[in-house]
């Protein structure tokens, strides 16, 4: 094992795992927030995975979830703020 993949295994749980408490309790925005910063967490937990095993496919679907992060963020934005339901629209 060598630092890239101990800075891995580390953030893992150091970063992501009070995210997603925090994503699973916690007000509205504080879910919103969470949600983000466990989005980045996992890029970076990924980028350290493909230093460490010497693997650029894994560089690959952190760029792709690096991404996508910031939309699914605007998203979930859209339904909190009340836009999310098209039938209310309709009417």
């Amino acid at each position: 094992m060598n630092a890239w993949l101990l800075a891995a295994c580390v953030l893992l749980p150091a970063g992501v795992g009070p995210c997603v408490w925090r994503a699973c309790r916690g007000e509205p925005a504080q879910r919103l927030a969470a949600t983000s910063l466990a989005a980045t967490m996992a890029v970076a937990v990924l980028l350290l995975a493909a230093r460490g095993l010497h693997r650029s496919s894994y560089v690959d679907v952190a760029l792709v979830a690096a991404v996508l992060a910031p939309t699914s963020t605007l998203v979930y934005a859209r339904c909190l703020a009340g836009g999310g339901d098209r039938e209310e629209e309709a009417r």
